[in-house]
Formats: C-alpha cells, sequence, structure tokens
C-alpha cells in the first residue's frame, strides 16, 4: 500500500499564523480599551448627575458644617508664597477657594469641578472675583500649562477617582517646582495595606488610601510626601512638595 502523503499546499505558513493571531489579541486589546473607556464614562456621567442633583442643597447640609470644620483646621498648615497661584480640584460650590481668598488677599486661585451646578453655585457666591475662577473639567486631564500653580489642593474628592495615578501625574505636571500638594481625605486603616480600601457609597465605590499608600501615589509621580496630619476624626492631610529644579 503506498505511503499517504500530506499536501500542505494552500495551508497557511508558520509566520501567517503568528500574523493572524497577532491580529485577533490586538482587536481583543482595542476591544478591552473601548469597553474600560465606556464604563469609565458612564460612571462619570453618572458622578456628575449624582452632584449635579446634590448642588442646590449642598451648603446646608451636614458637608457644609464638616467642610467648614476641616477648612478651618487645613489653613493652619497652609504655607504659600506671596502672591500665590493655587488650584483646588473637585471644587465643589467653592468654600475653601473662598476661605483661602480671605486669608491671603494676594492669592490667585482656580476651582475646577465636573459638575455644571456646582459651579454656578461656586461663581453665584464669588466674592472674590476677579482673583477667583471657576472652571468645568476632568482631574485626569487638567487644562492647565506645566508649571501653573504655587499649590493644589484636594478636599475629599481624591477618593473618587478611578485613576489616581494619572490625577497625581497630572498635579505634579502643573505645580510649579517647589509647589506643594495638599491631600485631605478620609483616612481608614485596611487589613490588606497593598490596596486602597473600597467602600460602596457610590457607582463603583470610593476608595480610602492609607498614609503609606498616599506616599507610594505620590512618589510614583515624582511627589515628595512631607507629612500627615489628622485634621478630624478620621480625615488625614497629606502634604506632598514638587522637588525644586
Amino acid at each position: 500500500m503506498p505511503n499517504a502523503r500530506l499536501d500542505i499546499a494552500g495551508l497557511p505558513n508558520y509566520n501567517q499564523i503568528l500574523g493572524g493571531a497577532a491580529k485577533l489579541t490586538l482587536k481583543k486589546h482595542q476591544a478591552l480599551r473601548k469597553l474600560r473607556k465606556l464604563m469609565t464614562d458612564n460612571l462619570f456621567t453618572n458622578k456628575k448627575l449624582l452632584f449635579d442633583r446634590w448642588a442646590p442643597s449642598y451648603d446646608w447640609l451636614f458637608p457644609s458644617v464638616f467642610y467648614r470644620a476641616i477648612h478651618k483646621r487645613l489653613l493652619e498648615y497652609v504655607d504659600l508664597p506671596k502672591p500665590a497661584n493655587v488650584l483646588d480640584i473637585g471644587c465643589g460650590t467653592g468654600r475653601l477657594l473662598e476661605r483661602l481668598a480671605t486669608q491671603f488677599p494676594d492669592l490667585r486661585g482656580t476651582g475646577l469641578d465636573f459638575s455644571a451646578n456646582m459651579l454656578r453655585l461656586a461663581r453665584q457666591s464669588n466674592h472674590h472675583h476677579p482673583r477667583l475662577i471657576y472652571i468645568e473639567g476632568k482631574a485626569e486631564s487638567l487644562p492647565f500649562a506645566d508649571g501653573q500653580f504655587d499649590a493644589v489642593f484636594s478636599t475629599i474628592s481624591f477618593l473618587h477617582y478611578l485613576e489616581p495615578k494619572q490625577v497625581l501625574s497630572e498635579i505634579a505636571r502643573v505645580l510649579s517646582p517647589g509647589g506643594r500638594f495638599y491631600l485631605v481625605d478620609i483616612n481608614i486603616t485596611s487589613k490588606k495595606e497593598a490596596e486602597p480600601q473600597l467602600l460602596a457609597l457610590t457607582p463603583r465605590g470610593i476608595r480610602l488610601y492609607s498614609p503609606n499608600q498616599r506616599q507610594l501615589l505620590g512618589s510614583s509621580s515624582g511627589l515628595l510626601c512631607l507629612n500627615h496630619h489628622y485634621l478630624l476624626g478620621p480625615v488625614l492631610l497629606t502634604i506632598f512638595a514638587k522637588p525644586p529644579i
């Protein structure tokens, strides 16, 4: 009986197989990126709607008293040059910038928030115009020049960000050499020190970072952690500095 022969004519060669696999892998990664972007965009929209609806009563409720106490303690640690140009990300109705402008008469400040309704209220109650202005935008892609600000503030807003490293990278970019970043957020000790503590209080939850986790995040963006101060209960202030040139 004659030996059977394998006819390989027309079969794809090794390089063709590899090329096809690479194309499939690329398409898979592209699809995953699109899915992640869609989920992030949906979350952004949901949180934006949440804060837009909250805005009219925001300064009447518990947060107003809570933030007033935190701001009072925070101001004890703020050190700014004269004159100073500062940025408040997640500025809400602008209360922190109002207090900063009162304490530092030469200060110029920009408030950034993704909620149009919060910003509308901030502009209506702006007693320091034109020294203070308010802009709609995202902390993950700050619409400002490199080295534009002497200090950046984030008060109980960092816990909402899904991309904390990207936010810190943007903060480091817009800070001038020697500038400070004042991060105020809730700290709850987690058993898993390598991961932030996730609380399901909003869509996709909020993330609470320990002092060590904050220091590591800052370091990954080139920011030096100077110190930590408890302001009110579990509310922790972490002060970072951008190294001078």
